[in-house]
Formats: C-alpha cells, sequence, structure tokens
C-alpha cells in the first residue's frame, strides 16, 4: 500500500472515531468540544439524539471506508460531497445564528474554530484522495 493510500486509510479511520464520539455524547448529551460543536447553546435532547443517530451513520461510512479505501472509492467520494455540504451547512449557521440571542456572552469564534478544523480535515482528504484516485 502507498504512503497516500495508507494516510487516506488512517485518516478515514480517525473520522470514524471522531463521527462515533459525536453519536456518543449527543446520545448521552455530554456537551463536550468540539464533539458538540454548538456546545454552549441550548438544545432539546430529541435533536441530539437525531444529530447522534445521523454521526453514527457517518462514522460507520468512514469505518467502511478505512476497511479497503481502493476498494471504495465512491464511497470516500460520496463522504467528501457530503462533508463539503456540511461544511457550508455549519458556516451557514454561523454566519446567520443570533447565538448573543441565547446568552449575551456568547461568541461564534469556537463554533468557526471547530468548523475550521473539520475543513483542514476534509482539504487533508481530498487532497488524499486526488493523489490515490486521479
Amino acid at each position: 500500500m502507498s504512503n497516500p493510500h495508507r494516510l487516506l486509510k488512517w485518516s478515514l479511520l480517525a473520522g470514524a472515531v471522531y463521527f462515533f464520539g459525536i453519536a456518543t455524547v449527543h446520545l448521552l448529551g455530554i456537551k463536550i468540544p468540539p464533539l458538540f460543536i454548538y456546545f454552549n447553546v441550548p438544545s432539546y435532547p430529541y435533536q441530539d439524539r437525531i444529530i447522534s443517530f445521523l454521526a453514527f451513520g457517518w462514522g460507520v461510512f468512514m469505518f467502511t471506508a478505512y476497511t479497503d479505501p481502493k476498494k471504495q472509492k465512491s464511497l470516500i467520494w460520496a463522504i467528501l460531497v457530503a462533508g463539503a455540504a456540511a461544511i457550508l451547512g455549519l458556516s451557514f449557521i454561523n454566519l446567520t445564528t443570533d447565538f448573543q440571542a441565547y446568552d449575551p456572552t456568547l461568541s461564534s469564534t469556537p463554533f468557526w474554530l471547530e468548523t475550521g478544523v473539520l475543513f483542514v480535515y476534509w482539504v487533508w482528504s481530498v487532497y488524499l484522495y486526488v493523489r490515490c484516485f486521479r
């Protein structure tokens, strides 16, 4: 296995572990940044459970891609497309939500930092994808 394939494989596993962590903390209602991006904004248990189940799905997809990235090119592409949409969605939320309506001391800076880290992971994953499959 070439170095880009190996790096992609381990990056997918890291993503799977991250999303399984998100699923766990949302299911349990434990607001741990960066596993809970909007950690200091009020949420309802049903919202957290929905996020938990969706994050679990992302973790499963990433873990499946990790098992054999060379055979999972289409799945990895789908993960990258969905990841781009998620980052755009988080950015839209960060830009349009009046977080200070929840609490005057709230700042969107931590949310942007967490979105930025996800963006860096996504760019890294795109780079590895291109190195492996193009």
